[in-house]
């Protein structure tokens, strides 16, 4: 079993699935997650509207934007647990139709959500294979399992965790978050979503999720992360995409903004500091 995915380049991120970059570099490749024009309505209410966002494949994209601004909605849609009322999504360029949460993680789409989702009485190598475990002449192959969870650890430089077979309930909240991550690579996901991953962590765990976030860039996976901590997502986003009252309101480099454009932006949907332009649906 492979058990992780293999590196690949990191390329420009388009406007289009297929168009040239409004930074002026172009690219001939499309980013591994486009949207174009997506919309989505609960009723009469319009959560989010009209957005267009690149995700380019093995860099961070951090999402963020206050408290009702629809980054929720908007990675539940990319997740596919709720379909786009309008707008397309397309993955390395091609139309994904009928998405839906297996749709999703067919592609390489994981989501790490708050909770979690780990089973606290289960230890680390049931957590990781929850749902897949492998078997030999009909019985659990632990062995294999245990193996190939201690290896994943040390390649993603996960090394606070004392034994693969300590009991989730254990764990730290750094270390715990470290186990969902892994997890979501272990199932050779090409895209991780990370929703608030360093909320209620301390400085030391905060480092560690950080870091961990940069092994996932550096072996060529994407990551999309959703935070309210604008030093984390400085010192660890190579894009910024800016949610406001449901709409996209500006995306870009990291290089193209500072606390201050991102703050006018999350609180005001617009900056004299950051063009907000976005790119027309396609």
């Amino acid at each position: 079993m492979n058990s992780t995915p293999e590196s690949s380049n990191l390329p420009t991120s388009p406007r289009g699935p297929s168009e040239p970059s409004d930074s002026g570099v172009g690219s001939s490749s499309a980013p591994l997650l486009s949207l174009r024009g997506v919309s989505k309505n609960f009723g009469p209410v319009q959560a989010i509207q009209d957005v267009n966002l690149d995700v380019p494949d093995g860099l961070v994209t951090a999402l963020i934007g206050d408290n009702g601004a629809g980054k929720s909605v908007l990675i539940k849609t990319i997740s596919g647990i709720w379909p786009p009322s309008e707008g397309t999504i397309y993955w390395k360029g091609e139309e994904v139709r009928d998405h839906t949460p297996r749709t999703a993680a067919h592609l390489g789409i994981a989501t790490v959500y708050q909770d979690l989702a780990l089973c606290d009485n289960l230890d680390i190598v049931q957590n990781m294979y929850l749902g897949r475990e492998e078997t030999k002449f009909g019985t659990l192959d632990e062995i294999t399992m245990e193996l190939a969870t201690n290896q994943l650890l040390k390649d993603l430089s996960v090394s606070t965790v004392k034994s693969v077979r300590q009991l989730v309930a254990s764990l730290s909240g750094g270390q715990r978050q470290a186990i969902a991550v892994a997890r979501a690579v272990m199932r050779e996901s090409r895209l991780v979503i990370l929703d608030e991953p360093t909320a209620a962590l301390g400085v030391s765990q905060t480092r560690q999720v950080l870091e961990l976030i940069r092994t996932l860039s550096s072996r060529g996976i994407a990551v999309l992360v959703i935070s309210h901590n604008l030093n984390d997502v400085f010192s660890v986003a190579d894009r910024i995409a800016v949610m406001h009252l449901g709409r996209l309101v500006s995306n870009g480099p990291i290089s193209d903004y500072d606390t201050n454009s991102a703050v006018e932006l999350i609180t005001t949907g617009q900056s004299s500091r950051v063009p907000t332009t976005l790119a027309p649906s396609s």
